[in-house]
């Protein structure tokens, strides 16, 4: 066993967590939609055909925005597709994932199904083979009043009389990927991104705009494509966006269990890159991160989408997650809360069936994977202001990232109630760790904080899953042994491979 021990203090935040850091991704891809979320012959379909039980699961969740239609798929999708009578609507070849996409939910259906489980939707717009008229289009289309313009009244005499209000919108999807359709240099994404984002802001000046950064950390553009990018866009756009996928590569599963520590590195120096061309500039604006891809997906199973037959509907990339997978992605939550002072949006991809939290049959059940608990307990509990933790921890070795600590620890208090919420990840993954916390600077006026829960995502088997037929095989457990004693310093022991919520309150 070795020693965690956590300096906390509620006078040093780190910032005020956006709800918007608990977002998730709705992408036109494999199973995603179309027998995920809607399924219009399911026993528990509403009457527009969307799942209930699927919803039910979402709400439970606590998504909070959901970013919408791609990914891949939004740089070839023709928004006007997916809107008026269904039986119209054309059936099209979507070259990003070689589906045939018969245009059933579209931008209306999807934004009422999001209004109805009480997420605000954000909308990214095709910059791949369209550019700043379709855009602008979209934009009167979904948000412009009845009456104000065609575009407006079309989506009224499409039954839709109230604007969907979608104030958060991406320009573009990884335009840096060269398997992007429309792929192109970070000069001609700068440069179309600039004039659609100044056309959408003179439509409407009080828009959200993310402009596209890296598709991930190992591009050799990584650093050098956002600085491009933003001399173009600084002035125009409030986030820049990143994405991050991981995965044991090689079976090495010790720097897996570090990966949170790539995605630190990450937000830290593109943070720095707009920075430095706000500093350029003479800008006393700070752009923030709207991390809109994230999430544990083993790469190396899919054989990529050149090697895609056409297909309809087809099962794509449904990961089956373990418990190593769910202390990874508790981790990489405390890596976002840990930087929300620069992370104000961020969208775990994605949400049904598609390296999801959430997994349906069809006609069937929908069932919690274990990635499903430590998201739904963070966006449930780590509400408010994060601190800044001082944590003393051995090291943990790794082949990729060299030494990192064994155990990462994020805080974060309700400022109203004073409740007090810690993340705990034990990342060795053969010994328990004892965490120790003092907690007297929390004694305020005589109002001492006492242990109301402390429970954990931890196995004696760590590659234990949750399936159709045993969907509670892995759900958060309540840990013995945690004392808050009358010093008011917390104890607790972590078991390898573990994942843990602990809240203190009144």
């Amino acid at each position: 066993m070795y020693d965690v021990e956590v300096g906390l203090d509620p006078a040093f935040t780190v910032g005020t967590v956006d709800p918007r850091l608990y977002g998730s991704f709705v992408e036109h891809m494999g199973r995603c939609v179309y027998g995920g979320i809607f399924e219009p012959d399911h026993p528990t379909a509403d009457e527009h055909g969307f799942r209930q039980d699927v919803a039910d699961l979402v709400r439970e969740l606590g998504v909070t925005t959901i970013r919408y239609p791609g990914g891949n798929f939004v740089s070839g999708y023709r928004w006007e597709d997916g809107v008026g009578p269904v039986a119209e609507r054309p059936r099209r070849l979507d070259l990003a994932w070689r589906s045939l996409e018969p245009n059933t939910v579209g931008t209306d259906e999807f934004c009422r199904w999001a209004r109805g489980v009480g997420i605000d939707p954000i909308m990214a717009v095709n910059l791949g083979t369209r550019g700043v008229d379709a855009a602008v289009d979209l934009l009167e289309y979904t948000n412009f009043a009845p009456g104000s313009t065609s575009t407006a009244d079309r989506r009224v005499a499409n039954g839709n009389k109230d604007p969907h209000a979608v104030g958060t919108w991406c320009l573009g999807n990884e335009m840096d990927g060269p398997w992007q359709v429309g792929h192109k240099t970070a000069d001609e994404y700068g440069r179309l991104a600039a004039e659609t984002a100044r056309a959408m802001r003179r439509a409407d000046p009080d828009l959200e705009l993310v402009a596209c950064g890296s598709s991930n950390g190992a591009m050799p553009t990584f650093g050098t494509w956002e600085r491009t990018v933003l001399e173009h866009t600084y002035d125009l756009v409030d986030h820049i966006s990143l994405h991050a996928y991981f995965e044991p590569v090689g079976g090495d599963v010790d720097s897996f269990m570090a990966s949170s520590e790539d995605m630190r590195r990450m937000i830290t120096a593109i943070a720095a890159t707009a920075d430095h061309v706000g500093a350029v500039r003479r800008s006393g604006k700070r752009l923030t991160i709207s991390f809109d891809e994230w999430n544990v997906w083993y790469q190396h199973r899919f054989s990529g989408q050149a090697g895609l037959d056409v297909n309809e509907n087809a099962p794509l990339i449904e990961d089956v997650y373990d418990v190593t997978d769910a202390v990874v992605v508790g981790d990489l939550l405390m890596a976002l809360l840990d930087h929300c002072d620069r992370v104000a949006i961020a969208c775990q991809a994605q949400l049904v069936n598609v390296i999801a939290p959430i997994m349906t049959r069809i006609g069937g059940p929908a069932w919690r994977q274990t990635i499903f608990h430590p998201f739904a307990l963070t966006a449930r509990h780590a509400r408010g202001t994060v601190l800044r933790a001082a944590v003393r921890t051995a090291p943990l070795p790794t082949q990729r990232y060299g030494d990192v600590p064994g155990t990462r620890v994020t805080a974060v208090q309700d400022p109203e109630t004073g409740a007090l919420t810690l993340l705990a990840a034990n990342r060795n993954r053969t010994e328990p760790a004892r965490l120790t916390v003092p907690l007297r600077a929390f004694d305020q006026h005589g109002r001492r904080p006492r242990l109301l829960e402390h429970v954990a995502i931890a196995d004696a088997d760590p590659s234990a899953t949750n399936t159709a037929e045993h969907p509670d095989r892995v759900v958060p457990r309540p840990v013995t042994g945690t004392v808050l004693d009358g010093e008011q310093t917390l104890t607790a022991t972590l078991p390898p491979s573990s994942w843990h919520l602990i809240r203190l309150g009144d």
